[in-house]
């Protein structure tokens, strides 16, 4: 099957990201061409003499590739990606966030994966890159780690048969749910479903639901790893993770047939780490006891994976802001959900875009 990518990449006021981003693209093991569109997202601070500079300075550059340069205004990441994909050139899309980095083989290894198992949507993982702050590294342990997320962004151990989603029919839920950050999608499936809708964050998950009921299969293709920055420090992460929270039952609203129990884990954790406390100050230090394993399972668990203490202490600090703003998040949106007779969007309006650009 000969497939053509274009790599679809919106931007927003981080234009040193793109440089970085563009020169692990530049040296892609890939033998064929193939297309990048960055999308300009109402940028004050344009990317745009970035991409300038970046063409004169790999005028020959070793993989062979295109870039198109888009600039619209502001209406969110959901939005601009669609934006991209309805004027690219290919006929499979690869979303990537302009904070990740490539390695080399990346394109190769997705070519090769669709060859032996086409799906109409995949999502990768991300990792941590040696170049990455001791903070950066935490939180990627803190977003991908089994015991804290239980690898749904595609870093838990399974086998190369197991990640391979059945195909399914129109009407039918399952499978891996790909991450926007690290995902691609076919024209065919875009055209279909109509693209990301204006939730954010969550316009992902809400995506991989809309391609499900078109009766297409998604898939994990674990080598197909990006290397995710996520600058951010501990309060944006908080905030982020807080907002991951409440968009879940939203979602579950949406589609009742995605409900799951795990999603209540953050919550119910942090209500029992205070049940805990209330219980050792009575003398019973059990639940207590049973908190701190945990927490040393975390540290140990971090601590070989980075073989950095230092890492391991940050990945405790980003476990707690993880559990405790997803917790609180969720809690709150479930509560506001259940208890008004007014719609999401005007319960939470900072979780929605007013112009997403969708193709119906």
């Amino acid at each position: 099957m000969n497939m053509s990518f274009s790599f679809i990449i919106p931007v927003y006021n981080r234009p040193e990201e793109i440089g970085e981003l563009l020169e692990s693209l530049s040296v892609q093991t890939y033998s064929e061409p193939f297309e990048i569109v960055i999308v300009e997202d109402g940028s004050t601070i344009p990317c745009k003499q970035i991409i300038v500079d970046f063409r004169h300075r790999h005028a020959e550059a070793k993989a062979l590739f295109t870039i198109t340069y888009l600039k619209k205004p502001n209406s969110g990441p959901g939005s601009s990606r669609n934006y991209g994909m309805a004027r690219a050139k290919g006929d499979y899309f690869i979303i990537l966030d302009s904070d990740c980095i490539l390695p080399p083989q990346y394109l190769d290894t997705v070519e090769k994966s669709l060859q032996e198992q086409y799906v109409h949507c995949y999502g990768g993982p991300d990792a941590a890159h040696e170049s990455f702050s001791l903070v950066q590294k935490g939180i990627n342990y803190a977003m991908t780690a089994e015991l804290t997320t239980g690898g749904i962004r595609g870093n838990r151990k399974i086998s190369k048969k197991a990640s391979i989603a059945k195909e399914v029919t129109a009407g039918q839920i399952g499978g891996f749910q790909p991450r926007s950050f690290n995902m691609g999608i076919s024209k065919i499936a875009f055209e279909t479903t109509g693209g990301f809708g204006n939730i954010h964050p969550g316009e992902d998950p809400d995506l991989t639901f809309r391609i499900w009921g078109k009766g297409y299969a998604t898939k994990l293709i674990p080598e197909a790893f990006v290397y995710h920055k996520r600058r951010i420090d501990w309060y944006t992460f908080f905030v982020q993770v807080k907002k991951f929270g409440m968009v879940r039952p939203i979602l579950n609203r949406r589609y009742p047939e995605t409900v799951k129990m795990t999603y209540w884990f953050p919550t119910l954790f942090c209500l029992g780490f205070l049940v805990a406390l209330i219980f050792w100050n009575l003398g019973i230090v059990l639940p207590t006891w049973l908190y701190a394993l945990y927490f040393a399972l975390v540290f140990m668990d971090s601590l070989l994976k980075n073989r950095s203490l230092a890492i391991a202490i940050l990945s405790l600090v980003a476990v707690c802001i993880q559990f405790v703003g997803y917790g609180f998040g969720f809690l709150k949106s479930t509560i506001f959900l259940n208890f008004s007779d007014e719609k999401a969007e005007k319960l939470f309006p900072h979780l929605f875009f007013k112009d997403a650009d969708r193709v119906d």
